[in-house]
């Protein structure tokens, strides 16, 4: 079973200073409809113009992950973490028992970037970070994985049974990624347009997939996915 959502179904909200689409439930955006798709909580297509940001706020028994297309964000956590994410690299938080953390775009251009909530396995664990790059060499023409529950070919570890993959898709390039039994995937153009299992998306769309054996990316335009490999929620 395929289910198309398109761009234009998100929540948005435009605060000035941030632009943001919502693909699920969040602050004043209400969709009981779309709410999670198993463990994955959130999605949204922020734009943040330069010399503004996120100030200190807390979270806790989350695990965000930040997915950075233009600019850059200045993070600054309560563990002790103050680093700059790029296009490329990706940055898994784990808020467990609680983290206090700034987002600002300092640079002189405005920021385009992806946040991600994934509902992690348990509650309380320890507050983490991790950072890696991701070259555009690895993802084009293929699925990369960049997030695995157990950091496999070095992707960023993320504490739920997932497994994130980015890809570049372009021209006459395929990518194909199988579905075990019982798994749940969703997939979410970050740019440009492609064929989705034989649909035609473009960028802020999304493909939610139950019960199918496989995800076929083919006929792109500079696009730009993620894939999520997913586990239901009881």
């Amino acid at each position: 079973m395929i289910t198309l959502r398109r761009s234009e179904d998100r929540g948005h909200a435009n605060h000035g200073w941030l632009d943001s689409h919502h693909s699920f439930s969040f602050a004043d955006y209400r969709d009981d409809d779309h709410v999670h798709f198993g463990p994955l909580r959130v999605i949204n297509e922020d734009r943040i113009e330069a010399g503004t940001g996120f100030g200190a706020h807390p979270h806790r028994d989350m695990e965000i992950i930040s997915y950075v297309l233009e600019g850059e964000l200045a993070h600054e956590d309560s563990i002790g973490n103050k680093v700059v994410i790029r296009p490329g690299e990706v940055q898994r938080m784990s808020a467990g028992t609680g983290v206090v953390h700034s987002e600002r775009n300092n640079a002189n251009d405005k920021t385009h970037f992806l946040q991600i909530w994934v509902i992690p396995e348990r509650a309380g664990l320890k507050p983490g970070y991790e950072q890696k790059e991701f070259p555009d060499s690895d993802k084009r023409g293929r699925l990369r994985l960049v997030g695995s529950r157990d950091g496999a070919e070095g992707s960023v570890v993320v504490h739920q049974d997932i497994r994130l993959y980015a890809g570049l898709i372009d021209g006459a390039e395929e990518a194909s990624l199988a579905i075990a039994d019982g798994r749940i995937v969703y997939v979410h153009v970050v740019r440009g347009a492609l064929n989705v299992n034989g649909t035609a998306v473009r960028a802020g769309d999304a493909v939610m997939m139950r019960e199918e054996s496989m995800v076929k990316l083919d006929h792109g335009d500079h696009a730009e996915v993620l894939v999520f490999d997913l586990p239901t929620l009881d």
